[in-house]
């Protein structure tokens, strides 16, 4: 039987439980939390609202010996903004008391180290700041620190308009020799083209008459050459570093603690669409240098005058407004957003440019060479996320950046060949044209020591590598040949221009280099099928250079890499190498022709070129053709007797287009339809009469386009089939 529940005597009064005690009970302890929860969380705030108050009232020339209050106060202060970063309000009223000077100057500076916003920092603060500045109050180096800290902060200031209007006061302190590289970096931080006068240009100028040509003065002085050209008669280059130091030190490690407390975001999509990007959801890393900002005005709502890019939501959105449109606060966040990219590719904004340069650098630098050496997985796929970002955006733009360019050839020297390497292979084949002089020290010497001591799968990705830089090269070369004549600069932001001579120069070595590479290269990996390939794709592009770029540069392909074409098992390869044979000869004899025809001065052909070429040509009509392997006249020749020693019968025939490895199969197939009753194998018949000619149109039903066209123009076939090769006669005035 089911037992009822026990009744309770309390008082004489007998009591039955009731089934609604427990939920009762259940709530006051929940509100009992909630109470002890806000009690707490009220006595926690409570004083550091004390200690706000206290330093907003206290009288300047208060003690600080002996002080417990005061000490007590800057403990709290501290704790609490290490540990969560100080409100705006707490971050307004610490900044006015420290640069106040109520007290020794060693408060200030104590106060400033932890001076550390939860959010963001209030521009008015800023503001008072700078005047208190101006007071000279404050000792040099709390000066230098105040400076260093606003340079730090300043993505956090919520609001620079107020900043840009003080814009001359600020400019007055460049005459101070300690405090001139942080002004510059701060007036370069809030240039826009209206603050750039002439009296600031030659201020500029005869400081650095003065101090010499330091890098933070250089680096003012091309911004404003961006905005106005015709007032800074100063030329900077564009591949100087950046003049800039980081000035985070003091504050690294409190900012990196409080971002890395926030919450994850999810990983944003790599696909560059209109609109802004989602912020991550994902923990976060150490030190957060390549996280890319959220796109934020720089102008406050009641300063701004123009359009900002996240309020633009379709590309017609952005064309009508182009001309009114107000870049970010942080130029970082232009990578965030496919409508920004569409913004700079067609209003090609040279100070954007510069800014976004500069913060790429910052971000490359910190990650890769001031960072942490330890990263785990998560560090590596968020640099690896980064990096893939920055290679989409490249290929948006359809150019690369100089800070970019710059990050790789400080990075190839101590990189290992492992490290992100999709992603650095694909920055690095964007880079722009590096100057002949130049190209073996940053590009040759640190990929060779990589390229020998790796597998091949690594060698093939170096050579597609440099198979597309040349390509891009080549490319940008053939429109500034047609658009702008023989004076090529391959970077619209870049003052390096070169000559012709200069680019044909960076692009021999290139070449050379390649050759290099790819002979040794097929010697230590045994001929390697996929290397080869690589190589022969290299040089399909450098045997049509004159006639599909524009550029009158001939480079024949080393005999490490066309005897193992020649000679292969693959028969793609000996089909490329035919068509690789072939561009060579139209692109000669088109140069030959335009020579003798147009007397032009430039197109120098050496005579070496054509007599490799006619080498070569020789070679494999020999060989495919004429049954004359290893002949005299190839440029493979071997002794006879020692030909004889191998025991190889017809040695001399083994490599024609019936016996080669790489067609046997097709002569078997072939001599199968030809004579289907024969039990016995006789692939000699195919040689015979009109069989020969049949076969080699089978070979060109089977897709061997480049063979076919080698063929029809290097042979002339006579009517025993043995045929001469048609080599090219080099002109009387090519040297």
């Amino acid at each position: 039987m089911p037992q009822t529940p026990e009744p309770s005597v309390s008082g004489g009064r007998t009591d039955f439980p009731d089934e609604n005690d427990s939920t009762c009970s259940n709530l006051s302890n929940r509100s009992l939390r909630i109470a002890e929860k806000e009690k707490k969380k009220s006595e926690a705030e409570a004083p550091l609202s004390v200690a706000l108050t206290y330093f907003s009232e206290v009288k300047a020339g208060t003690p600080v010996l002996g002080n417990d209050e005061l000490e007590g106060h800057l403990v709290r202060l501290e704790r609490t903004a290490l540990a969560q970063g100080l409100p705006p309000h707490a971050v307004s009223i610490m900044l006015e008391f420290a640069m106040s000077l109520r007290m020794t100057n060693a408060i200030t500076s104590r106060v400033l180290r932890f001076l550390v916003p939860a959010s963001v920092v209030p521009q008015e603060a800023v503001l008072r700041g700078v005047s208190w500045l101006c007071t000279q109050k404050l000792s040099q180096s709390n000066q230098l620190l105040f400076l260093r800290w606003v340079l730090t902060m300043f993505d956090m200031i919520d609001c620079k308009d107020n900043l840009r209007a003080i814009y001359g006061v600020i400019f007055s302190f460049v005459t101070d020799e300690s405090m001139c590289p942080f002004i510059c970096h701060l007036l370069y931080l809030l240039t826009i083209k209206e603050h750039v006068k002439a009296y600031r240009v030659r201020k500029l100028l005869d400081i650095q008459g003065k101090m010499g040509r330091q890098p933070y003065i250089l680096q003012l002085l091309a911004l404003y050459k961006v905005f106005s050209p015709e007032m800074v008669p100063h030329s900077v280059t564009s591949r100087m570093r950046t003049g800039f130091r980081n000035h985070d030190s003091t504050w690294k490690a409190p900012l990196a603690a409080l971002a890395k407390r926030r919450v994850g975001q999810e990983t944003p999509s790599m696909d560059l669409v209109l609109g802004l990007r989602q912020k991550p959801n994902r923990k976060k890393r150490k030190f957060h240098h390549l996280e890319v900002p959220d796109l934020a005005p720089a102008m406050g709502p009641n300063s701004r005058k123009g359009v900002c890019l996240q309020q633009l939501r379709s590309f017609s959105e952005l064309l009508d407004n182009l001309s009114s449109i107000e870049l970010p606060a942080q130029m970082g966040s232009l990578l965030s957003s496919a409508m920004a990219l569409h913004y700079l590719d067609c209003v090609q904004d040279e100070s954007a440019f510069l800014r976004l340069n500069f913060w790429l650098g910052h971000a490359l630098q910190e990650e890769f060479f001031a960072g942490p050496v330890e990263g785990g997985q998560e560090s590596m796929a968020e640099a690896a996320h980064f990096l893939s970002m920055l290679v989409s955006t490249q290929h948006f733009l359809q150019e690369g950046f100089s800070a970019t360019e710059g990050f790789l050839c400080k990075f190839l020297e101590v990189w290992d060949g492992f490290l992100h390497r999709p992603q650095i292979l694909e920055l690095l084949s964007n880079i722009a044209l590096v100057p002949s002089s130049q190209i073996k020290q940053v590009l040759f010497d640190p990929l060779m020591q990589l390229y020998f001591t790796s597998s091949v799968f690594f060698k093939c990705s170096v050579i597609e590598c440099l198979s597309s830089m040349l390509r891009k090269w080549l490319t940008w070369h053939s429109v500034c040949a047609k658009e702008e004549g023989l004076n090529i600069s391959l970077n619209n932001r870049s003052s390096m221009s070169l000559s012709l001579s200069g680019f044909l120069d960076s692009v021999l070595k290139l070449v050379q280099f390649v050759g290099r590479l790819t002979s040794a290269g097929l010697q230590l990996e045994r001929c390697h099928t996929l290397l080869l390939h690589h190589a022969l794709g290299f040089y399909e592009m450098v045997s049509d250079m004159y006639l599909k770029y524009s550029l009158p540069l001939f480079v024949m392909l080393p005999p490490g890499v066309f005897y193992p074409a020649l000679l292969a098992a693959d028969p793609i390869a000996v089909d490329r190498l035919g068509r690789i044979m072939f561009k060579y000869r139209q692109n000669l004899t088109y140069a030959k022709e335009q020579r003798l025809k147009q007397k032009e001065l430039y197109l120098q052909i050496s005579r070496s070129v054509y007599e490799e070429f006619n080498t070569y040509l020789v070679t494999m009509v020999g060989f495919l053709w004429n049954s004359v392997a290893f002949g005299l006249r190839t440029g493979l020749a071997i002794d006879q007797r020692l030909l004889e020693r191998t025991k190889v019968a017809n040695y001399s025939s083994s490599f024609n287009l019936v016996h080669h490895p790489a067609f046997i199969n097709y002569a078997v197939d072939f001599h199968q339809q030809c004579w289907p009753e024969r039990t016995d194998m006789d692939l000699n018949s195919i040689q015979a009469g009109r069989y020969w000619d049949w076969y080699v149109e089978y070979l060109y039903t089977q897709g061997f386009e480049g063979l076919r066209d080698f063929i029809k123009v290097s042979i002339n076939p006579s009517a025993t089939r043995q045929s001469t090769a048609h080599p090219l006669s080099q002109p009387s005035q090519s040297g």
